[in-house]
């Protein structure tokens, strides 16, 4: 059995973690010095409260400690496994693989860390196709293999409540995005870009479907929502690719703590991946 390990900046919602057996290890996310373990005592809904009313609260985020991997990788060998996949955020972003590498070292049985380059729910469908490899009979090295070519393959638009935090956090260039309409984004390479301008929320979510759909024939996507003031946007999006035949699989997730600290409330989006 091969086991499968990722970290909460994946987004993976809780129910799908369990279907698949993942481990998701949490990171820190820290709110006017206080500090919480992303979805362990920190949940989207109470991370977005603390922007009610115009309030901008001061969020760092901190990779977890190889300590929590560890723990993580033998409650993986506990339930049988013989090796481990360890699919992460990417080492630009985050200095979650090397806590994660660090622990690999005393794992009690082998794993093999993959570095996706990139954040958010692209980590979740790297991790999905590492447990969809190993499910079909794959080595350790094949899923790790499966997960990175995921990662690699996929696509992410997305957009955003205010850009102040994408600026603030160093993600953007200063004058992106300055001009009216609503900017349409991606991440690529750690950086956020501008695809286009929106004139309102409802081209908005038409323009990212566009993006998404002209991407493959056979898609497997991931529509996340941030809070109530994105779930029009995300509904929309969500609605017009359950139509589309090129969707062959459409999830549902938050945009949680380790993500909206640097997106900010009203961000909504998908990230997607073509499929045999």
């Amino acid at each position: 059995m091969i086991g499968v390990c990722t970290d909460s900046n994946a987004q993976l919602p809780p129910e799908l973690a369990a279907r698949l057996g993942v481990e998701v290890v949490p990171l820190t996310v820290s709110i006017d010095g206080v500090d919480y373990a992303e979805g362990v005592d920190l949940d989207a809904d109470r991370f977005y409260a603390h922007y009610a009313h115009g309030a901008r609260p001061t969020v760092t985020t901190a990779a977890p400690s190889p300590g929590r991997f560890g723990e993580a990788y033998r409650r993986l060998a506990a339930r049988g496994a013989g090796a481990i996949v360890s699919v992460h955020i990417g080492a630009e972003l985050s200095g979650t693989l090397n806590a994660a590498g660090l622990a690999a070292r005393d794992s009690p049985v082998p794993v093999s860390v993959v570095d996706t380059g990139s954040a958010s729910f692209v980590v979740a469908l790297a991790a999905w196709a590492a447990c969809d490899a190993a499910a079909a009979g794959a080595s350790v090295e094949q899923a790790a293999a499966a997960a990175q070519a995921v990662a690699a393959s996929c696509g992410n638009v997305f957009v955003v409540g205010t850009l102040d935090l994408a600026r603030a956090g160093g993600r953007m260039a200063p004058a992106s995005g300055d001009q009216p309409g609503v900017p349409v984004l991606r991440l690529a390479q750690g950086k956020i870009e501008t695809m286009g301008l929106a004139s309102s929320a409802a081209e908005a979510a038409a323009a990212m479907a566009d993006a998404v759909l002209s991407s493959g024939p056979r898609l497997r996507v991931a529509v996340g929502a941030s809070d109530e003031s994105s779930r029009p946007v995300a509904d929309a999006l969500a609605s017009t690719l359950l139509e589309a035949p090129g969707a062959v699989e459409v999830v549902r997730y938050r945009v949680g703590p380790s993500v909206g600290a640097h997106t900010g409330p009203g961000t909504a989006g998908a990230v997607y991946h073509p499929v045999g």
